[in-house]
């Protein structure tokens, strides 16, 4: 079935005790907006509280998990899309009263009371990427194009920084963090981050399997793990995480630009988003030495 919003389906195999949650927003990379960011958060809760659901499938539409928040209307996160706050940089109040809830989605689905299996072909950039990298067990493709581009344009303290160091490791989540880099999933195989690494067209059935081996589990003893999993990390590698997070991207989304830096939501306002990504690119790109 699909809900109100279209651009989020929700299914549930009671058969199999599985809830599938696809972003379908296929024409934008399937990158998302508030409301349809409250919908998957609406459809967790439903996850959450179904005693008959074991695991939560999140893939995206047409071969795409997702390009992360939708930049067409940046400041919008932060008022209504006609409001005085989105036709203006936001106040720093109303940058963490946003952020804060942005960020309390993310804490919830990383720690989720059921399996969470992500379906990762595609793009996963942005809060994307950070969605695969807090699923319990991923299947990616190795073709998958992931990283943190908006550091590019908002700067390296973007994002669930504790997360990234714990799941990547600080070398690599620095060279992504401070170069805005994107690259090719396959090429951190050797590294572990993912559950699964595969070719593309074997994605959607790898991450099928998996959710299906893990609905097999006790779903008592998944519940009371998923709870044992998050104290483990919460005093491991998380403390401070949870205020961490939105403080550092309220006030890193408020950055002042000198000479020569590139500052997209200018660039964006005088020529457009798709311009500004290309005018983006265009100024971050330093050739290899030869």
């Amino acid at each position: 079935m699909t809900t109100a919003d279209d651009r989020v389906l929700f299914d549930v195999d009671r058969d199999k005790r599985i809830a599938t949650i696809t972003l379908n927003n296929p024409a934008q990379r399937n990158s998302y907006d508030a409301a349809m960011r409250e919908t998957v958060g609406r459809h967790l809760d439903q996850v959450a509280e179904d005693d008959d659901i074991t695991v939560v499938l999140l893939r995206g539409a047409e071969g795409v998990f997702s390009t992360g928040a939708d930049m067409n209307n940046a400041y919008g996160w932060y008022g209504e899309k006609d409001s005085p706050q989105a036709k203006r940089r936001p106040s720093q109040r109303r940058r963490l009263t946003v952020d804060r809830k942005t960020f309390g989605f993310y804490h919830n689905f990383m720690g989720f009371p059921k399996v969470t299996v992500g379906e990762i072909s595609g793009y996963a950039l942005g809060g994307g990427f950070e969605m695969a990298l807090m699923t319990d067990i991923s299947v990616i493709a190795r073709t998958t194009k992931i990283g943190m581009p908006a550091t590019r344009f908002l700067g390296p303290a973007l994002g669930s920084l504790h997360m990234f160091f714990h799941r990547l490791g600080p070398v690599l989540v620095r060279r992504l963090l401070l170069t805005g880099d994107i690259i090719e999933a396959g090429s951190i195989e050797h590294l572990g981050v993912f559950t699964e690494t595969c070719q593309a067209d074997q994605v959607t059935r790898r991450a099928r399997y998996w959710a299906e081996k893990a609905a097999k589990m006790p779903a008592d003893g998944i519940v009371i793990a998923k709870e044992a999993f998050r104290l483990v990390e919460q005093s491991q590698a998380y403390q401070g995480e949870e205020v961490a997070s939105y403080l550092f991207h309220a006030y890193g989304t408020n950055l002042q630009f000198a000479e020569g830096e590139f500052n997209f939501v200018k660039t964006r306002a005088q020529h457009g988003t798709k311009e500004a990504f290309r005018l983006r690119d265009e100024h971050f790109h330093v050739p290899e030495p030869e």
